[in-house]
């Protein structure tokens, strides 16, 4: 318990230095003072600690995220993997669905993302497309000891001013086409992209991920410690039993463990995510995504965007 409380006042202490910085010097960048004032906007203890929660994952994210892999990840009871999940989780996203994300030509806002994200925190989406994109270095891969290559391929979607101005040695501003780039390049190396959402990052979708099952903290939480962190695509991979000449590719680069051998590649249902890794990489091109409502709906900034204009006329 002791602590607990020590821990607490530090946390305050905190809070009222960040608070007085912000209200009576410029002794900190221009993106820390946004970071806090937007944890006054609902006037509650709880927002302005979650603006110092967001502070520190934003400005310490390889400390935080190696904190969580090595430290709490391997110690937390049930009750405490559910609460993590409800404010830190990941939406896997096929290729295409990620691509058009970075190609946005319009503006999104939406709140009720409840079939998308089936979170009770954290679902909100807010682009203004073409949106920004920050590349940030995989704080996952950064706590490994031998970590996949190359390791900048987490990018922020949206205003990545926070992450630009406190890891500028991490992090760069990148183009449309190098972010799609980089899509494409992840997706052959039998990579996923997921959607994170934060509850300490405003409440929203936050970035693209390229992860790989042996370095992501996500993955990891959901495969062997079955901490519910990634919700599926909505898609389904789907086997031609007259075009499979199993080869065992996909069984080998299935991040998910989902597809076994038999006399044709199997897919356990259950277990897959619909990433489409087992796609991109099947030679003879015998696996397709299917849709598969039962799976959730995807993340699909195209008809999220029709959506939006309907409710706006």
């Amino acid at each position: 318990m002791l602590w607990l409380l020590l821990g607490f006042a530090i946390l305050l202490v905190g809070l009222a230095a960040l608070w007085l910085l912000g209200e009576r010097g410029r002794l900190i960048l221009p993106s820390t003072l946004a970071a806090i004032r937007s944890g006054r906007t609902g006037g509650r203890r709880r927002g302005k600690l979650n603006a110092l929660h967001g502070y520190v994952y934003s400005r310490w994210p390889n400390q935080y995220i190696s904190f969580f892999i090595n430290t709490l990840l391997p110690r937390m009871t049930p009750k405490l993997k559910r609460w993590w999940a409800n404010r830190y989780h990941g939406k896997v996203l096929p290729t295409e669905l990620a691509r058009e994300i970075i190609t946005l030509n319009h503006e999104i806002k939406r709140t009720d993302l409840e079939r998308i994200i089936p979170y009770p925190t954290a679902r909100d989406i807010v682009l203004r497309g073409p949106p920004n994109v920050v590349l940030l270095d995989c704080p996952c891969r950064h706590a490994r000891a031998n970590p996949c290559q190359p390791t900048d391929v987490c990018m922020v979607v949206g205003d990545g001013s926070f992450t630009l101005e406190h890891n500028p040695h991490t992090s760069r501003r990148i183009t449309q086409g190098e972010a799609l780039d980089l899509l494409q390049a992840e997706h052959e190396r039998g990579h996923v992209h997921t959607a994170y959402f934060k509850d300490a990052c405003d409440n929203r979708f936050y970035a693209i991920c390229n992860c790989c099952s042996c370095c992501c903290g996500g993955l990891e939480a959901m495969m062997k410690h079955g901490v519910p962190m990634v919700a599926s695509s909505g898609y389904v991979a789907q086997v031609d039993d007259a075009e499979c000449i199993a080869c065992g590719t996909c069984q080998a680069t299935c991040p998910f463990k989902a597809i076994t051998l038999d006399r044709v590649s199997v897919v356990d249902w259950e277990k897959c995510m619909g990433c489409g890794v087992c796609q991109g990489q099947c030679d003879t091109g015998a696996i397709r995504l299917v849709l598969d409502e039962r799976k959730g709906l995807p993340l699909d900034v195209r008809t999220i965007g029709v959506a939006t204009e309907a409710v706006a006329h």
